[in-house]
């Protein structure tokens, strides 16, 4: 069978090591893909299980020398404070190297400023330094282990290249140590002080890198964080306190004011308001009352509510949400491409261009020191870990901060197509209009009968129907006070209306042709004259005695919302289309107020996604907004697929992006965050190229003629550190961009 598994990767240290892990991974024929998220450091994969299972994954993993370990729904916590703990391990290996290389420090700063050092400091300093990098080196001997093997393996790592650096420049000054020891050299030489500021700087960068993407994944955190960790439900009627993960599907769950909501749900008693900002971004709190659905990780405000749990584990929204905005994480956007084939290349051609460095200069007759600092420089100044962070850093900031505000984006590709699209086509129904039938205006036929007196006699009639007009009929009727009498001998006839009486009179409610066939005759051109200020609108006539009285017209409300957004959509450069399988007069008079040109009308389902197919054609790019379920093949086949939380399940399975609060603004907000997200992309991967580009030529001596400087290794190894920080540091300081 083909399933998906998450497993949490320990022991990466750049886009190398991922390299490594997915290659592996992938030529093996029983997996179908595999992933990982450099930020969060997951495996996401998908295999059959009836060939290979988690422990082999694990093998290959663990093979080459990482750790992997196997996660469930409820095991994000325990993933959580694995993190926690990798961080903590590793700023107690940057605090154990720093304390030991203080004296390294001192000797440094002393000798690059001339300051004197005391006598014995000074006499004894190379054996100092040696001590100190001894130390310093066996802390990170990780490094040097993972480096030296996967180097072995030909499938070289930055760890790979920070080992070469730091254990030539170690050896070489243990050489250098003896020979002027032993006489033959009359020059003290040495870089164990490289060795051991390149590590320490190497201990303090992977550090802030830990803390750095602890931030950039905090969205995760905090929506992990709204699960209550226990509950009460009643179990054989009795109220019993549970961890919420034992929840049943199908229990009972009492949850008293101030309490957070452990599962998906449906009230069975109680009154409340709900708080639902952290899961929709709805500021307002939300009236929760009998047959209301709530929302697991929600807080209830100020009742005590009974509820059926209808969502438990996985299938609670909160873990959807958190599985899917992982999944977006984990995926790479078009724009990802050119830098993971660069860094596929990237650490072999450095071991290239450093070796051709180190020879260069000895030919060039420089001594084999200086010609082992630049060696040693151009290889510690290297990062590829930047180019690997550079995308995957702002996708989960991005998706992180449009799950706040109720924006669920599936995958990263998503948000890069958002903002490229230069057509949003909008279906009609429940998208543009609110979805069902509502009474927009009566038209009165005789001076006997006032509006509401047209509408108390229909929704009379009309009070025991269950078609959607008679519903919206009796609805406006209620909500207007209007009276509604009792009626007897009601009858219903099938797609054209009802009749009924009230009071011992005979009333017709429905269709001009039920009308007919009941012989009533009314004046058709005054009727053709009102109708014309309503049109598009559905017609209901109300008769009685064999006389029209009036005319109700109905018709699927424009959500207001819609006219502003239309408008904004236009103003960011997008074209606006209609496609709805309702008829051209009802589509053409939503378009018409909400003036939009493009409108496809009569569209039948199976052909919405060969109208955006032919859109497509011309060269559009297109993002398709839908709810129901004939909207599912338009919203697979368009660029990208808007789906309202609202609608259908297979809608929203269909579409790139979930809208939880079924809020058109958030189209505009979806645009603009993948418009930022994108510039936050360029500009990490801007800065990756750049370091690099400039970094390494000056780490091999570009300028030395012209200067006479070299870059020293220890601020080689600090730079690169920085480099990877600054990329996430710029990402996690995105915030979600204002609309315009």
């Amino acid at each position: 069978m083909r399933i998906k598994k998450i497993f949490h990767i320990s022991g990466m240290s750049c886009v190398s090591c991922v390299n490594a892990i997915l290659e592996n991974l992938r030529k093996n024929p029983n997996v179908y893909s595999a992933e990982i998220n450099s930020i969060s450091e997951k495996l996401f994969i998908e295999f059959e299980n009836t060939t290979i299972n988690e422990s082999d994954i694990s093998s290959i993993v663990e093979g080459l020398g990482f750790k992997a370990e196997l996660l469930s729904d409820t095991e994000e916590k325990k993933d959580k404070l694995t993190q926690e703990q990798s961080t903590e391990t590793l700023k107690s290996h940057f605090n154990l190297s720093f304390i030991v290389g203080l004296p390294t420090i001192l000797i440094v700063f002393c000798n690059l400023f001339s300051v004197p050092m005391p006598v014995f400091i000074e006499k004894y300093q190379t054996i100092i330094q040696f001590l100190s990098a001894t130390i310093i080196i066996l802390l990170n001997i990780k490094i040097w282990f993972w480096g030296l093997k996967n180097l072995l393996k030909l499938k070289p790592t930055m760890d790979s290249l920070i080992f070469i650096g730091t254990s030539v420049a170690y050896f070489y000054s243990i050489i250098e140590f003896v020979i002027f020891e032993l006489g033959f050299s009359t020059e003290r030489r040495s870089f164990f002080e490289s060795s051991a500021l390149i590590l320490i700087f190497i201990a303090l960068g992977k550090y802030l890198e830990s803390t750095t993407k602890k931030k950039t994944g905090e969205a995760i955190e905090k929506l992990l964080d709204l699960r209550p960790k226990r509950a009460t439900v009643v179990r054989e009627g009795l109220e019993v306190e549970i961890k919420s993960v034992d929840i049943a599907e199908g229990e009972i769950v009492l949850v008293k004011p101030g309490e957070s909501i452990p599962v998906d749900g449906v009230v069975l008693a109680g009154e409340s308001s709900v708080d639902e900002k952290a899961i929709s971004g709805e500021s307002l709190p939300v009236d929760k009352k009998v047959k209301s659905s709530v929302i697991g990780g929600t807080i209830n405000k100020n009742g005590f509510l009974k509820i059926k749990a209808t969502g438990v584990g996985e299938k609670t929204l909160l873990s959807q949400i958190v599985r899917t905005m992982e999944e977006a994480m984990n995926s790479k956007p078009p724009i990802q491409l050119l830098a993971d084939r660069i860094s596929f290349y990237f650490v072999p051609s450095v071991l290239l261009i450093a070796f051709f460095s180190l020879f260069l200069w000895l030919f060039l007759g420089s001594s084999l020191y200086f010609s082992l600092t630049i060696f040693v420089s151009v290889l510690i100044i290297a990062c590829p870990c930047a180019l690997g962070l550079a995308t995957p850093a702002a996708i989960m900031k991005g998706t992180g901060l449009a799950a706040r505000e109720g924006i669920l984006i599936k995958s990263s590709r998503a948000l890069e197509t958002a903002a490229s699209a230069t057509v949003v086509v909008f279906d009609k129904t429940g998208t543009l209009t609110k979805g069902e039938p509502e009474v927009v205006a009566i038209e009165s036929f005789s001076d006997k009968y006032d509006k509401n007196s047209i509408l108390s006699l229909a929704a009379s009639a009309e009070k025991q129907s269950e078609h959607p007009l008679a519903q919206a009929i009796v609805k406006k009727a209620k909500d207007s006070a209007i009276k509604i009498a009792k009626a007897e001998e009601f009858k219903s006839f099938s797609g054209l209306g009802v009749s009924a009486k009230i009071g011992k009179k005979a009333i017709l409610v429905g269709t001009a042709n039920f009308l007919k066939q009941k012989n009533i005759i009314f004046d058709s051109s005054k009727e053709e004259k009102i109708s014309a200020k309503n049109a598009g609108s559905t017609k209901v006539f109300v008769a009685r005695e064999n006389k029209v009285v009036g005319i109700i017209y109905l018709a699927d409300e424009i959500k207001p919302q819609a006219f502003e957004v239309i408008k904004k959509l236009k103003s960011l450069g997008r074209k606006i289309a209609i496609l709805t399988g309702d008829n051209e007069e009802v589509a053409g008079m939503i378009a018409k107020k909400l003036d939009v040109k493009n409108v496809m009308a009569g569209i039948l389902p199976h052909l919405k996604a060969e109208a955006i197919k032919q859109l497509q054609i011309t060269g559009e790019k297109v993002i398709m907004i839908g709810d129901g379920i004939n909207d599912a093949p338009a919203l697979a086949q368009a660029d990208l697929g808007i789906a309202l939380r609202s609608g259908t399940d297979i809608a929203m399975e269909a579409g790139d992006i979930v809208l939880v609060k079924s809020d058109l603004h958030d189209i505009e907000k979806t645009i603009n965050l993948s418009v930022y997200t994108l510039r936050k992309i360029k500009e990490n991967l801007f800065w990756a190229f750049i370091f690099n580009l400039i970094g390494i030529p000056l780490s091999a001596g570009l300028l030395y003629p012209l200067t006479g400087q070299i870059i020293n290794p220890a601020v080689a190894a600090l730079a690169m550190a920085f480099s990877s920080v600054s990329v996430l540091s710029n990402s996690v300081l995105m915030k979600f961009p204002k609309n315009k």
